[in-house]
């Protein structure tokens, strides 16, 4: 009889353990904790980015610390990353290119002039695939750039801390892709 309870016991510590490190969204599950280039990230929140019904991608913000301050991210030259695990088949290339450029001109009001040089650098990485199952992420690591991994595997670096801050705008400035996608990444 004690053998069943130690047995139980440990499964119970071995489902708590797996659910505390990871948060779950759409069958999705980023993990509590990113690491890239000898840092480590922690989940500052996670979201779900929708048009109309369909859920396009689930998101996770990941910051050396965690903060519900939007502008000091922003700014901020700190490891840091968004995770975006793509969920719908409606994404293509084409579609990814897009609403990626969409969500700059949004962002930056429009002043998206003096990085389109790495806008479209980075808009070129989606010429290899965008889908279902893919995962983007975008990680700024200070002093080397934007580091753009699909898959685990990196594809581009891009140096420029207005392009840094422009692209986290996307989700965090004060006209985001989706006001409630904000919110949820910032832990509100």
């Amino acid at each position: 009889m004690k053998a069943i309870y130690s047995v139980v016991a440990g499964l119970l510590l071995a489902l708590f353990t797996s659910q505390a490190s990871a948060a779950t969204m759409a069958g999705i599950k980023m993990a509590d904790q990113m690491q890239y280039g000898g840092k480590t990230m922690v989940l500052n929140g996670i979201g779900i980015r929708k048009r109309l019904f369909f859920k396009l991608y689930v998101a996770g913000l990941y910051l050396d610390a965690k903060s519900k301050d939007a502008a000091a991210i922003m700014k901020a030259d700190k490891p840091m990353a968004i995770r975006l695990a793509i969920t719908s088949s409606l994404i293509t290339p084409a579609e990814m290119k897009e609403a990626t450029l969409s969500g700059f001109m949004v962002g930056t009001g429009g002043k998206i002039a003096p990085i389109k040089p790495q806008i479209d650098k980075m808009l070129n990485t989606f010429d290899k695939g965008v889908g279902p199952g893919d995962v983007y992420e975008l990680i700024n690591m200070p002093g080397s750039g934007v580091h753009i991994v699909r898959n685990g595997k990196k594809v581009e670096v891009i140096r420029s801390a207005a392009f840094k801050e422009a692209l986290f705008g996307i989700w965090l400035s004060n006209t985001p892709v989706q006001a409630n996608l904000r919110a949820q990444l910032l832990g509100r």
